[in-house]
């Protein structure tokens, strides 16, 4: 896929993975169109005038299909989703307070796993009706896993079991939509230094990276985002999990 002078939607754009996505997709040269929910798109500014920031609840129906159908209507041709938005509490199954809350553990899988199937149908359902390009192709959808989809640790049981459900329908999602000429992949990283782990203390983050073997550091938006653009431009890449994790494998705790 070329990405100069193509449309993205990216999700979660408000922070972290998602706004370096779309910053890294507007200076390949795509028009981005960042979704994220209205409080946090509150704060956020477009690093480019090449990312519109879309408000938008990514468990949403109406919203989402708004959102795709605003891109349609601006005359573009969605080729390219990714899904970024998500949430990552923490609670044990058993603790102090008794057993884990199962509205909590029903959100976060809204959230992460069914917001990123919304978010996949509906781009698909789009990319299907566009004219293919020479190999056949119409369009790329990228989500987001986790390192926790395969080794979670305690207190991540929903947020591990949410991360793997986007694993593990990849293949599948990718087999449903090759006679459409769209691709399918997932990114797992490892632990990432987004504003989510501004709140930990020097010690603590010094802590967490030395447990990367290699380079032993926290991973960049940056780089999730340059490794979105290497799965969009790679036209071969399909049906794969890709762990960008420094070679980490998360301990219990």
């Amino acid at each position: 896929m070329q990405l100069d002078g193509t449309t993205a939607l990216v999700t979660g754009a408000a922070s972290g993975l998602g706004a370096a996505t779309a910053a890294a997709l507007a200076d390949r040269g795509a028009t981005v169109y960042g979704l994220d929910l209205e409080k946090a798109l509150a704060g956020a500014t477009a690093t480019s005038d090449r990312v519109h920031l879309v408000a938008a609840d990514v468990t949403d129906e109406k919203q989402v299909r708004s959102a795709v159908a605003r891109i349609r209507d601006d005359g573009r041709a969605l080729r390219l989703a990714v899904n970024c938005a998500g949430i990552a509490p923490s609670a044990r199954i058993l603790s102090r307070s008794g057993a884990h809350d199962l509205d909590l553990f029903h959100t976060v899988l809204k959230v992460n796993l069914l917001g990123t199937f919304n978010v996949l149908r509906l781009a698909a359902e789009t990319m299907s009706t566009l004219d293919a390009d020479s190999s056949g192709q119409r369009g790329v959808i990228v989500n987001t896993a986790s390192s926790a989809a395969f080794e979670g640790q305690i207190g991540q049981v929903a947020y591990a079991a949410s991360k793997a459900g986007v694993a593990g329908m990849t293949i599948t999602a990718a087999r449903d939509l090759a006679q459409h000429g769209i691709r399918v992949a997932t990114i797992a990283p490892g632990i990432v230094d987004t504003p989510m782990m501004a709140g930990f203390s020097d010690e603590v983050r010094s802590s967490l990276a030395a447990t990367v073997p290699f380079p032993p550091r926290l991973a960049q938006p940056a780089e999730f985002a340059r490794l979105v653009t290497v799965i969009a431009e790679h036209d071969y890449l399909n049906g794969e999990v890709i762990r960008m994790d420094g070679a980490l494998r998360m301990t219990p705790r």
